[in-house]
């Protein structure tokens, strides 16, 4: 196996061959639109989080083939050599738009769209697609867990349960991105900046001849972070009575206690009682233990005393639906500077595509602030304006909505020009204080976690009727 990894070469191998052959057949510098977008929104929630797109720019600020890689190929024996010879030289020259990470968006919406040469445009689909995917769901999970602690601090604790060290460390990033206010993983505070945290395991208290002995040389050692786990062996009965032992023997300024096992509910309420009782109303009281947000929302109602949470791997792999449904697809071509749309038609009417050159616009209710719709339109219409725009409603087709008094936002920005990077890459505070911003945009009942109100996302009318046109003109073939 070659110890330096080209990313480059992570892609699926069709997307090669394909490449050989738009060379072989002349159509290689032909110019192509293509736009990714996803089609649900996991777990059945009302909205989902852009994430994963700096990882997308370092990666086409370094597309190239080594010379081992071109090798490679070749040994697969169906390349032609011209086409190897011109990997040579390979380098990224195409535009791309995409929505900045930590952006609201929904299903349909072109988050990311890329205009240039065939074989380089449809070439980087596999791993625009892993990053943005990946990091998208995690983002989204983040999100609901976050919302569902009620200002609450959630820790991402997931790192020995990602699916591989680049989903672990890309993960954590997501995960605050979504609203998490540190991780358990030590490289991403190293490469992110983001806060890493933790304090002992049970083999801490293990390997010590008592767990009073445990917690008392933990709160010499580390005065200004001692907080003591306090399950190894029995939480009320020694772990809470041996931490306020050595709290007021030894007074450590930051006090807290961590369960990671039973009863939550039931044993943060009577540990509260007992650090309370003894003085130490200012103890922090941690939980962790396979949380997602349907269990912090129980045993928040059911009224628990906690502090902040510990969520590990149904956070990192996102574990009640792991995968974010986002696709690749050829939306135009462009001839002689006249842009001709494509459309992939299917029984499955979500699985038609939206043809075209496209913006994305949010709508924004001027007296709230709110968002009340998004709409893609084609590239060359004018900023949705005016008094009585119409969309028409997701769950009723027949229906239409009137909108007054609206602000339209045009979503995307410009990352490249012809291979050039011209975005500046948000800090990753900036991302985060995005994504609260956005979060806080929306209506309450979309941020429901059971059956939250569908959110207006709509065509223009030239674009539908674009669209029908295509499908029309196509459904004869």
């Amino acid at each position: 196996m070659k110890k330096n990894l080209n990313l480059t070469m992570v892609t699926d191998f069709y997307e090669i061959t394909m490449a050989n052959g738009y060379f072989k057949a002349g159509m290689g510098d032909d110019i192509a639109y293509f736009d990714m977008f996803f089609r649900r929104i996991p777990d059945g929630g009302g909205m989902a989080i852009m994430a994963g797109l700096e990882q997308v720019v370092d990666y086409l600020n370094d597309l190239h083939f080594t010379d081992d890689d071109i090798e490679f190929l070749r040994e697969k024996k169906c390349f032609d050599e011209s086409f190897l010879e011109c990997l040579k030289d390979f380098k990224f020259q195409c535009d791309v738009w995409a929505v900045p990470e930590g952006t609201v968006i929904f299903p349909g919406e072109p988050i990311i769209t890329v205009r240039g040469p065939m074989i380089q445009a449809q070439f980087i689909e596999t791993m625009v697609l892993l990053q943005v995917n990946h990091q998208s769901l995690i983002a989204t999970k983040a999100n609901r867990i976050v919302r569902a602690a009620k200002g609450r601090g959630v820790m991402e604790f997931g790192t020995r349960r990602a699916h591989g060290v680049s989903a672990a460390v890309n993960g954590a990033r997501a995960a605050y991105i979504g609203g998490c206010v540190g991780t358990a993983c030590t490289v991403s505070d190293e490469q992110y900046g983001i806060n890493a945290l933790g304090t002992m395991a049970h083999s801490w208290v293990q390997m010590h001849s008592c767990e009073y002995e445990a917690f008392r040389r933990y709160a010499e050692i580390y005065p200004q972070n001692c907080v003591l786990l306090v399950d190894t062996y029995d939480v009320l009965r020694s772990g809470v009575p041996n931490a306020i032992r050595v709290f007021k023997e030894l007074d450590p300024p930051s006090k807290g206690i961590r369960i990671d096992s039973g009863d939550v509910s039931y044993l943060t309420k009577k540990a509260r009682e007992m650090l309370d009782e003894a003085g130490f109303e200012d103890c922090k009281i941690v939980v962790s233990n396979s949380l997602d947000e349907n269990i912090i929302k129980e045993v928040i109602d059911e009224g628990a005393c906690i502090d902040s949470f510990g969520v590990g791997e149904r956070l990192i792999t996102a574990g009640s639906e792991p995968v974010f449904g986002g696709v690749y697809k050829l939306a135009a071509l462009e001839k002689d500077g006249e842009i001709i749309p494509k459309i992939k038609i299917s029984e499955n009417v979500g699985k038609i595509t939206n043809p075209g050159f496209k913006t994305l616009y949010r709508l924004f209710d001027n007296d709230t602030g709110r968002a009340v719709a998004d709409l893609i339109t084609l590239h060359d219409e004018p900023v949705p304006a005016g008094d009585g725009f119409e969309i028409f409603d997701p769950d009723a087709v027949w229906k239409r909505k009137r909108l007054r008094n609206f602000t339209a936002k045009n979503l995307r920005v410009q990352l490249f020009d012809k291979g050039r990077q011209v975005y500046e890459l948000p800090s990753i505070e900036e991302i985060k204080a995005h994504c609260k911003e956005e979060i806080d945009s929306m209506w309450d009942e979309m941020l429901r976690f059971e059956n939250p109100q569908t959110y207006y996302v709509d065509l223009s009318q030239k674009l539908y009727d674009m669209k029908a046109r295509l499908i029309e003109e196509n459904s004869h073939e």
